[in-house]
């Protein structure tokens, strides 16, 4: 596994985008009052909202392994938990979020879970963590229409948008999920299409391997569809997993010594956040999410607080979790598989 010039590209573009966004943000602002306010937060609260981002990753892990292990592949959760950082942080640095699933079939690959396996296992996981966002946008929508003129006024928009775009590509994993025979179908028509148009060069046996592939990805979603209290037992877990994320914000709520706001309201609001964001062809949806979260919780984060609130519970939900998950990968991936890499030519030359 190798660093590419697309990895590195979206890692410039993503420091730039991030730079424009501070820059936005902070325009007109006095920093040493941000700054104040950051440290006088009470540090309870905060570790509290770190250990709900460790639980993040934690129950992603959770449901990767339990996946593996029902498979038959014996791996530790240590292994899942690498699948999860590594996800993680490919995740936030690739336009609409694909880089994540497609790393964790490369690094399933290499242990030997093949590509039609892992593709059940990630598309699984992908399916049920988005169907989260989209149930809990139907919930605001039927039950909070008082949100939207209380705290979500301006962002109809990008809810809308999130909702169609969120839900749509929800359906679609559910289509390759659950009904493989048609995903099939339309994969082999694909193939076909780009070879007529020259997009792909024809090569024989391909389109052979590619049935023989989803016949394997079939069986294993065949598979699945047995085990329905595995399911619903993973639903639970990413529901949980998706709120402990929304958590943080509640904790760096308390962190400024804010109360009387209900938990679950702040979780909620939190989680429109990546409902109008996570689909969008930008990194992380930066800049959007930040402009999101000034809007929302302005009436929340009261005494001037918005914008230190911004900083603490972004930066914890997302700027150190991606630092974080980026050290483990480099560390766990791509500095050994380099080594590697080094001993194997340094015996070809001797």
């Amino acid at each position: 596994m190798k660093i590419n010039k697309r990895t590195v590209f979206n890692l410039i573009f993503l420091v730039a985008i991030l730079l424009l966004t501070f820059y936005g943000l902070t325009k007109g602002q006095d920093l040493s009052d941000i700054g104040e306010a950051l440290l006088q937060t009470k540090p309870v609260y905060i570790v509290a909202a770190g250990l709900c981002v460790m639980g993040y990753m934690v129950f992603q892990a959770i449901v990767i392994w339990l996946n593996l292990r029902t498979l038959g592949f014996n791996f530790t959760i240590l292994r899942a938990m690498k699948y999860a950082f590594l996800g993680y942080f490919f995740t936030c640095i690739t336009p609409f979020g694909m880089g994540g699933p497609a790393m964790q079939i490369v690094a399933m690959k290499k242990d030997e879970v093949s590509v039609p396996v892992s593709s059940i296992v990630v598309l699984l996981y992908s399916f049920i963590h988005k169907g989260v966002l989209v149930l809990l946008g139907f919930g605001v929508l039927i039950f909070g229409h008082r949100l939207f003129s209380t705290y979500l006024h301006g962002t109809g928009l990008f809810f809308g948008l999130g909702m169609f775009l969120t839900g749509g590509f929800t359906f679609l994993l559910a289509l390759f999920t659950f009904h493989p025979r048609l995903a099939k179908k339309l994969i082999v028509k694909f193939m076909g299409w780009l070879e007529r148009k020259h997009i792909l060069k024809p090569k024989e046996g391909r389109t052979e391997k590619l049935v023989a592939g989803m016949n394997r990805y079939r069986d294993t979603a065949a598979f699945f569809k047995t085990h329905g209290p595995l399911i619903v037992l993973e639903i639970v877990l990413i529901f949980i997993q998706r709120f402990f994320l929304f958590a943080v914000t509640y904790f760096v709520y308390r962190a400024f010594g804010l109360s009387g706001v209900n938990p679950f309201l702040i979780m909620v609001l939190q989680g429109v956040i990546p409902l109008c964001t996570d689909m969008l062809p930008i990194p992380g949806g930066l800049g959007i999410s930040e402009m999101l979260f000034s809007v929302i919780f302005t009436g929340i984060f009261t005494g001037g607080l918005v914008m230190p609130g911004l900083v603490l519970s972004r930066g914890i939900s997302y700027y150190i979790q991606l630092i974080v998950c980026g050290a483990i990968t480099l560390f766990a991936y791509f500095i050994p598989n380099r080594l590697k890499e080094r001993k194997r030519n340094g015996k070809a030359g001797k």
